[in-house]
């Protein structure tokens, strides 16, 4: 039997995603031969410059997607916020398994003393207000320093590169006094125990796909597409392409301030059937401007549900932090 081959990056967490996908594949199809292809990316290669400053888009995908157009695999596994919203020609996302929780952690150093309980027993904000004054927290995201900064304007926002236990490690030795993380990430790896407050929707919104698998293939490979077709979710599937939807219209980056949740429940008093709830924000790098919008429509339609927030936002001036100049 020809064995299907996963490109993937190496980091732990890629390599969890890669394996887990493996697993599914050969839950529907035992007896399945599933090999991965591990490959390195320009994200994976230079951790001496922010994303930001590196610039350019699929830093953590390019590579990985060329496996699959050279032959080399047959799928690929990336984390949905990684992968820019214009497809590669020749390729597509075949499927967008169950979403793992969205949402942003909050990681304190335990030097502090802080008597963190569980990551549910308080808001983040209110554990973000007990640390020190000026205090050093990492992320590597503009979008996580936007809002964060909105709500503790006097910390120190400090560039956090490298893989999950790299970043922890560097949190544990002190050289931070405080860390945010995708929490999606930290549970996968069996790390869920360094989370000390998960934010809310309220608090700290995430990135587009944030917790979300794609897989991807060659857009003219039936035979993957049919197998792949399986592991698709419809609920993350809608959920995901109204924030990508959303993402694309504004032009969002990782050199923009930009986050997006979208899910599915209730149309509303006196409507029948579901829909689908999109919120938004762009911000200033200061978090001095945090802007927000939200819709609901109909969950067929997530296009058209991210064109309503898309607009609302440009009408309070989002068009001026979205510039390059301003993001910077």
């Amino acid at each position: 039997m020809t064995a299907v081959r996963i490109a993937t990056r190496g980091s732990k967490l890629a390599l969890w995603q890669a394996e887990h996908i493996k697993a599914e594949l050969i839950a529907r199809e035992p007896g399945l031969l599933v090999e991965l292809c591990v490959v390195k990316t320009v994200g994976d290669r230079v951790l001496d410059r922010s994303l930001s400053a590196i610039g350019g888009k699929g830093l953590f995908t390019k590579e990985v997607e060329e496996a699959l157009l050279d032959g080399r695999a047959d799928l690929a596994v990336h984390s949905l916020k990684d992968v820019p919203t214009e497809e590669t020609d020749g390729l597509c996302i075949a499927a967008f398994p169950p979403r793992e929780q969205p949402w942003d952690a909050l990681l304190v150093n335990p030097a502090l003393g802080l008597g963190i309980a569980t990551p549910t027993s308080r808001e983040a904000r209110t554990l973000l207000q007990q640390l020190p004054p000026q205090a050093r927290l990492g992320t590597s995201s503009l979008r996580r320093a936007c809002q964060i900064l909105a709500l503790r304007p006097d910390l120190q926002v400090v560039p956090l590169r490298g893989n999950v236990d790299t970043r922890l490690r560097k949190l544990l030795d002190g050289e931070l006094d405080a860390a945010v993380l995708a929490a999606a990430g930290l549970v996968r790896l069996g790390l869920g125990q360094h989370i000390a407050a998960q934010f809310s929707q309220e608090e700290l919104l995430p990135a587009c796909g944030q917790g979300a698998l794609a897989v991807q293939c060659r857009r003219d490979d039936q035979a993957t597409l049919t197998r792949l077709l399986r592991l698709d979710d419809y609920v993350t599937r809608q959920a995901v392409l109204a924030e990508r939807a959303l993402n694309q219209r504004l032009g969002g980056s990782c050199q923009t301030p930009l986050a997006a949740y979208a899910r599915l429940g209730p149309l509303g008093p006196g409507q029948v059937g579901a829909g689908l709830t999109l919120t938004a924000m762009v911000g200033s790098l200061d978090g001095k401007t945090v802007l927000r919008s939200s819709a609901t429509g109909s969950v067929d339609s997530p296009a058209a549900v991210a064109e309503t927030v898309a607009t609302a936002l440009l009408a309070q001036g989002a068009q001026s932090l979205l510039r390059s100049d301003a993001a910077r």
